[in-house]
């Protein structure tokens, strides 16, 4: 049963860890919506009916949240940007299962071994809109011969925490990238800024749910159990 689910985790992962975001409006809590593009391999192919088009963000803080349906789980990822560590649940109804993952900074770091590194920052003077807001556009490479172009905005600062750790030099809030995250080069667009009101989240594993480590979690999918 946790074989269907396992890219799925992989993709929740992705999304969870990919949304570090920073920069006139500045807001504490709200919701974002991104748009996803990737560039697979061959091998990582067989993953992409699993990976999302779009996600939903929701932020309150330094803390943000994701959700996502895989087959028969619910995945929530919750992240805390500035402790830089999170909580992964996963509900399985179907099964009467619910299990929750701590992870640090350590566990969050991983999905970036063996991705490139950005580097050679530089504005263009180009300006463009994206989504809804006025962007101004950067060049930037990797150390594997990559060039990519990066889109900001000062029309909406996101609180400490929500800026990708590659960009944190870079003036204003990234609404247009390419990150590596699992291994996966992805394009991340912010199509959407909605400002509301948003629960409180907590790193503290609900009630009811088993606590597991993320290597048992990996052995439970790939055991097939």
């Amino acid at each position: 049963m946790f074989k269907s689910i396992k890219t799925g985790v992989v993709a929740a992962l992705l999304i969870g860890t990919a949304l570090y975001a920073q920069a006139q409006k500045k807001v504490t809590e709200g919701t974002l919506t991104y748009g996803m593009e990737y560039a697979l391999t061959d091998e990582q192919q067989p993953m992409a009916a699993f990976l999302p088009k779009e996600t939903v963000v929701k932020f309150k803080n330094e803390l943000s949240t994701i959700k996502m349906e895989q087959g028969p789980a619910m995945i929530t990822v919750i992240i805390n940007g500035v402790a830089k560590n999170g909580l992964l649940l996963l509900d399985i109804p179907i099964a009467q299962k619910q299990f929750a993952v701590k992870m640090d900074k350590a566990e969050l770091d991983k999905r970036k071994e063996g991705s490139p590194k950005f580097l050679d920052f530089k504005p263009t003077g180009e300006k463009q809109t994206v989504g809804t807001f006025n962007a101004d556009r950067y060049t930037y490479k990797d150390d594997k011969g990559g060039a990519y172009e990066l889109w900001t905005t000062t029309d909406l600062e996101l609180p400490a925490g929500h800026k990708e750790d590659d960009f944190v030099d870079i003036k204003g809030t990234p609404v247009k990238y390419t990150v590596f995250q699992n291994g996966i080069k992805t394009t991340m667009t912010l199509k959407n800024y909605k400002e509301e009101k948003i629960p409180e989240m907590s790193l503290t594993p609900p009630s009811g749910y088993e606590l597991k480590t993320m290597d048992e979690l990996k052995a439970m999918q790939g055991g097939g159990q």
